[in-house]
């Protein structure tokens, strides 16, 4: 991540107030689309530091729901992520365990199990987490029709746009029709408006897998990133896991995550149907996030965090990299 002088000296002043000490360095680093992240080394050693962007239009307050979910998931699952240390809402830092680990390369079965694994022990928290402030994840689909309408949302922001650049407006189309097709025959599998009660669902990173872990020197897996953590449906998480694009599972892989969550969801009776109805539909939605550098607002959020790509070129790739997954979501079901 590229900084100015600016940022570093506003990373400098949260780190005092936060740590109660002076940083000895201060280093921007690369971390997310919507962030911006800092390695901060004092008399007592590393810390993460993470500005996060304010809520925008979607009200969505990352920093609490990151913050409350690392503090709950510190009382349990203690290693398996970074610790919290202190945060202040009133300007939307906070500071974290520095995780000493190396992106996820090759992955392996080891790896996907340790996956598999924390996703079914914040399955088993579900107790734990009852009362606990938190809501449903970021765009939860607690039934059908949560998922189609947030699949229209996402058309529908984006029509201005293609209205304006003709290979866009070729695709959405495309969408479309794949999209009438595939909602027909998930509304004569399940009812739109039956919601998934409380007891079946799950807690959800909702941003969850290789892409957003770390392999500590030891050789365990650390996963990062809950600012979208809440409740869901599994079978809209295994969903994702299975399409998101930082992911890139090869069809071995998808098995094995595949026959895990199913595993997990064997005490769910109607897993099996709704995952075979969302599949599909969850991977057009991705298809559609993909294209979010083509909205003001998601270039706001690129430009926060501290990309600098130009505009066309970003648009560019990602329409690639949708007609990809397009093409993944219409052959490989």
């Amino acid at each position: 991540m590229e900084s100015d002088g600016s940022d570093v000296e506003s990373a400098e002043e949260a780190a005092r107030r936060l740590l109660a000490q002076q940083p000895k360095t201060i280093e921007a680093v690369r971390g997310g689309g919507n962030n911006r992240l800092f390695k901060v080394v004092t008399a007592t050693g590393a810390v993460a530091l993470k500005s996060y962007k304010p809520p925008d239009s979607d009200d969505w307050d990352r920093l609490d729901h990151e913050w409350t979910a690392l503090v709950f998931m510190a009382r349990h699952l203690a290693g398996s992520i970074p610790m919290p240390i202190a945060h202040d809402p009133a300007t939307g830092w906070a500071a974290l365990e520095w995780v000493d680990g190396a992106r996820i390369g090759k992955r392996s079965a080891t790896d996907i199990a340790a996956a598999l694994e924390f996703a079914g022990m914040l399955r088993t928290l579900r107790a734990a987490a009852r009362t606990e402030p938190f809501t449903e994840a970021r765009e939860a689909c607690l039934c059908l029709g949560d998922l189609l309408s947030q699949i229209d949302w996402r058309l529908k922001r984006l029509e201005p746009v293609a209205a304006a650049n003709a290979e866009l407006g070729d695709f959405l189309d495309e969408v479309r029709t794949e999209l009438a097709f595939r909602r027909q025959d998930a509304l004569l599998a399940l009812d739109a408006v039956a919601r998934l009660p409380r007891t079946l669902q799950v807690l959800s990173p909702s941003d969850f897998g290789f892409h957003n872990a770390l392999r500590r020197p030891s050789g365990k897996l650390v996963f990062l990133d809950f600012e979208y953590f809440g409740w869901d449906d599994p079978a809209k998480l295994a969903c994702d896991v299975h399409w998101h694009p930082g992911m890139a599972l090869d069809p071995a892989e998808q098995e094995l995550f595949t026959a895990g969550f199913e595993l997990q969801a064997r005490n769910d009776p109607g897993y099996h149907c709704r995952i075979t109805a969302y599949r599909p539909l969850i991977g057009l939605r991705w298809c559609l996030i993909l294209l979010n550098e083509f909205l003001t607002l998601g270039l706001a959020r690129r430009r926060y965090a501290g990309q600098t790509e130009e505009a066309s070129a970003a648009q560019a790739r990602q329409l690639a990299k949708a007609r990809v997954l397009y093409s993944s979501v219409t052959h490989r079901i």
